[in-house]
C-alpha cells in the first residue's frame, strides 16, 4: 500500500529547457537540407510541448541581446514575440552567472555561448543547440546539465 501526500496548492515542477538563439532561429534557416528540416520539426515539437505547459522555456538577457542583433526585421519581431509569449524569466544571480561565463570563456567557449550556458546551468535547465562545435565543447568539459540537439532532446523526452 502506498502513502501519497497530496498538496492541493502545490503544482508539479515542470522540466526547464533553454534553447540557444541558433536553435530558436532554426525555422528561419534554409529548409533545403534534411538536417535543418528535421531540427526545425524538432524545435516546433518542443515549442508545442511548451505551449501545452508540459515544459518551461527559460529565457535570459542574452536571448534579447542576440535577437535584437538579427538584421531581418520580421524574423527578429517573431522571435521576440515568441520569447514574450512562451518564455519564463528566471531569477538569476548575475554575479554568479558572470563568474561562470568567464570560466567557460577561459575554457574556449565564445562569449555569447558561455553566457547562454551559464544562465542555463543556473536555472538547471536542459540546454538545446544546433551548433555542433558548441555541443562538442560541452561534451569535452562535461557540463553539469544535459545538453544536446533538438532531435536528441525529443528522443530523450519521448516527444512525438
Amino acid at each position: 500500500m502506498y502513502n501519497l501526500i497530496m498538496n492541493p496548492v502545490s503544482q508539479p515542477v515542470l522540466k526547464r529547457i533553454y534553447l540557444d538563439v541558433c536553435a530558436i532561429c532554426r525555422p528561419f534557416d534554409d529548409q533545403q537540407q534534411l538536417r535543418i528540416r528535421l531540427e526545425t520539426i524538432a524545435i516546433e515539437l518542443i515549442l508545442a510541448t511548451i505551449r501545452q505547459t508540459r515544459l518551461q522555456l527559460i529565457v535570459s538577457p542574452v536571448h534579447r541581446v542576440e535577437i535584437n542583433g538579427i538584421t531581418i526585421a520580421e524574423e527578429r519581431e517573431q522571435l521576440l514575440i515568441l520569447l514574450q509569449q512562451l518564455g519564463l524569466s528566471y531569477e538569476y544571480n548575475l554575479a554568479i552567472t558572470r563568474q561562470r561565463a568567464e570560466q567557460l570563456t577561459m575554457q574556449g567557449f565564445g562569449v555569447a555561448d558561455a553566457a547562454h550556458l551559464a544562465f542555463a546551468e543556473q536555472a538547471e535547465a536542459d540546454f538545446i543547440s544546433v551548433d555542433d562545435r558548441l555541443l562538442k565543447l560541452c561534451n569535452r568539459f562535461k557540463l553539469p546539465i544535459w545538453y544536446g540537439t533538438p532531435l536528441a532532446y525529443c528522443e530523450k523526452e519521448n516527444l512525438r
